[in-house]
């Protein structure tokens, strides 16, 4: 039962970090700045929250010991929350301070 919260809240989590990470590829592709490489970084990392939890619903992957403190499961879970949670706020205000006011 718990593992199938864990999967569905996974599986919506996935929509809006699927969709930021889109963003931050389209942004990336368009224009190679700093800043748009660190949203890159975080939105990735954050689609690697994403599936780590899809894995530890699943049971995938056992020798990661999926939601056990002092696992590597957990130490990638929170490694990449931790980098995607500073990386794509720090490119996004980089990004923010960067732009150029338009012209009247």
């Amino acid at each position: 039962m718990e593992s199938q919260v864990t999967l569905m809240r996974a599986l919506v989590a996935s929509v809006p970090v699927g969709m930021l990470f889109a963003g931050a590829l389209a942004l990336f592709l368009r224009g190679k700045a700093l800043s748009s490489l660190l949203q890159l970084l975080g939105a990735g990392c954050l689609v690697v929250v994403v599936l780590a939890h899809i894995c530890e619903a699943l049971h995938l992957f056992p020798s990661m010991e999926w939601g056990l403190e002092l696992s590597p499961g957990h130490y990638l879970d929170f490694g990449s929350a931790v980098l995607g949670l500073t990386s794509f706020p720090l490119g996004y205000l980089l990004h923010t301070l960067n732009r150029t006011p338009p012209r009247a």
